[in-house]
């Protein structure tokens, strides 16, 4: 059996962020049936401009729409910024707002923040329900104190089991598609 692609996005630009660490090590720990890939170009995206969604669209544009259509889900893994979704991942989302490839997508959401991050998780539900995800609840888990990096979190047995259990749930979807 192929494995289903998950594409893993990080709502951070920063070098050490936990919330990157998070899909790292999900990437790892990986079933067989799931394969995971981490989305790389946040920081290349342009600011979000509707004139700017006719074809042809901005390459880094294209790429991250041609990510999203070849993916069966997504696992985003985000951090709050004033109790908000920061402004690079809500650029991002922008440009997905009127793709064909997003709506429909299987959605899990994982959160690193130390403090939690509420308010910024639930705008990102309410942005991603009005982009018509398909957010896998049972799949989205805030994982405080994670650490900010793969190996902290590997070696932690707690921490690893809630990864693997998130992405049972999100197999599980996929398998029910």
């Amino acid at each position: 059996m192929t494995p289903r692609r998950v594409l893993c996005l990080s709502g951070s630009l920063r070098r050490a962020s936990a919330n990157t660490a998070l899909l790292q090590a999900a990437r790892q720990l990986a079933p067989a049936d799931l394969e995971l890939q981490l989305y790389a170009g946040l920081d290349t995206l342009p600011l979000f401009n509707p004139d700017d969604e006719i074809e042809p669209l901005p390459a880094a544009v294209a790429a991250l729409r041609e990510a999203v259509g070849a993916s069966d889900a997504l696992l985003i893994a985000c951090p709050e910024y004033a109790h908000g979704v920061p402004g690079a991942f809500k650029n991002l989302l922008d440009w997905l707002v009127g793709s064909l490839e997003f709506p429909g997508k299987p959605v899990a959401l994982l959160n690193a923040s130390a403090r939690g991050s509420f308010h910024a998780q639930a705008a990102l539900r309410e942005i991603l329900l009005t982009m018509a995800a398909r957010l896998v609840a049972s799949a989205t888990v805030p994982l405080p104190g994670a650490g900010c990096e793969v190996g902290t979190i590997l070696a932690d047995p707690a921490r690893c089991d809630e990864l693997r259990d998130v992405l049972a749930v999100l197999a599980g979807t996929l398998a029910g598609d």
